[in-house]
């Protein structure tokens, strides 16, 4: 079976910050777009970030699918819409993935060349969460991803989506069939959750919402996006993952040595280049006569927290419970 990556777009802007710290634009002699200086207002002025994630575990075994689509549609409560337009309730897993016709003879072929290759079996579906932080409309959420599947996948690629609102930030779970309707494979790439991200943030905006996409790094943040479990369980306060790094990191502490990562000058690198790009930035957006623009760049340069490892920060956030504690006791005693 053919496989090929999703294609975006030709001409589709991508603000790339990092490429104007190298020479940028003006050496070919070109100026930023409308669509390009409407991201850049919107990254430097703090517009709430949309979320596009792949969820990893359990999606190339017919069983684990069928039950994964019950447990969004929350055992038959909740309504699974799919592409052509139904709302379907009840636990219908099986008969969802037996409808989009998924050629389970072609998939143990496979499966069974793959392990004869020491790899995974291939993916049935793609397990995608959109989201956006608590405050955010609910129905426009909905609405926005219903709209970019549309404009995605409709007549390529079966799928089926449901709306969450059981958390504080109001969440998506789409399930896209992983082989489209010529039988050619979806493999997602960084560049496709990219497009996609870029995307559901213009539906967004469509539909009246602020959202944004830009990159962790060009907006200054040091963290990695943790996987969907291990950000669950924080949020539950019962990930043993944060856990463990906390006591190891705790335990650096006492003996009075947290030893510095080795992807520590790799960050501080990045964070120099991003720097030097958004500086390069404000000048030409000044000499271009966006002198509003330029300062409110030179602004958010300013006030970017300073590289971190994951290690440090989970240092500093013992330490400054540490103080408060310190404080607490003094007031009391």
């Amino acid at each position: 079976m053919p496989k090929r990556t999703f294609r975006i777009r030709e001409g589709e802007p991508l603000l790339d910050i990092v490429s104007y710290g190298r020479g940028g634009p003006r050496e070919t002699g070109g100026r930023l777009t409308s669509a390009q200086l409407e991201q850049v207002q919107r990254t430097v002025r703090r517009t709430p970030e949309a979320v596009v994630k792949v969820l990893p575990r359990a999606s190339n075994d017919f069983k684990a699918v069928g039950k994964h689509m019950d447990y969004i549609g929350r055992k038959g409560e909740l309504e699974l819409e799919t592409d052509d337009g139904e709302c379907l309730s009840g636990r219908i897993g099986k008969d969802l993935l037996d409808d989009w016709d998924v050629d389970l003879d072609d998939v143990r072929r496979q499966a069974t060349l793959a392990a004869k290759k020491g790899r995974k079996p291939p993916k049935l579906v793609h397990k995608l969460m959109f989201s956006m932080p608590p405050g955010t409309p609910p129905d426009k959420v909905l609405g926005a991803v219903r709209n970019f599947a549309r404009e995605e996948f409709w007549g390529q690629h079966r799928y089926a989506f449901v709306l969450h609102t059981d958390e504080a930030h109001p969440h998506v779970h789409l399930v896209l069939k992983a082989v489209n309707e010529q039988g050619v494979r979806l493999n997602i790439k960084k560049v496709t959750l990219r497009h996609w991200r870029s995307e559901f943030a213009r539906n967004l905006r469509m539909l009246g919402v602020e959202a944004n996409a830009t990159e962790r790094a060009v907006r200054g943040e040091s963290r990695k996006a943790k996987r969907d479990g291990i950000y669950r369980a924080s949020m539950r306060g019962d990930s043993t993952y944060a856990r463990t790094q906390a006591e190891a990191v705790a335990a650096e502490l006492l003996k009075g040595n947290v030893h510095v990562e080795p992807s520590k000058r790799t960050l501080v690198e990045t964070r120099r280049q991003i720097e030097s790009g958004w500086r390069t930035l404000a000048e030409n957006l000044a000499k271009d006569g966006y002198q509003g623009l330029a300062r409110d760049v030179q602004l958010f340069v300013e006030r970017m927290p300073p590289p971190q490892t994951e290690k440090e920060l989970i240092a500093a956030r013992l330490l400054e419970r540490t103080r408060v504690r310190s404080r607490e006791h003094e007031v009391f005693r």
